[in-house]
């Protein structure tokens, strides 16, 4: 199944706000209302996807019980 894209500069622009404040020595990193909606409408978005992709992932590989078996030799053949 083909999922869009998500827009992620809303993402990329807090990053690049971070390290600049953080390159500048700043203390704080101010967002508008209408930057910090948008910010975190993607970060919903992303996770929301991340969810689902591995929801999917699980659903197509169920984990099996793993056997293993180990010989104890008392170190012969070493």
């Amino acid at each position: 199944m083909q999922k869009e894209p998500i827009n992620t500069s809303s993402i990329e622009q807090f990053i690049k706000q971070v390290k600049a404040a953080d390159a500048s020595n700043s203390r704080d990193v101010k967002l508008d209302i209408d930057t910090a909606k948008n910010l975190s409408y993607t970060l919903g978005i992303v996770l929301a996807r991340l969810t689902g992709n591995l929801e999917e992932l699980i659903q197509k590989n169920p984990q099996e019980d793993e056997v293993i078996q180990v010989q104890m030799d008392g170190g012969k053949d070493w």
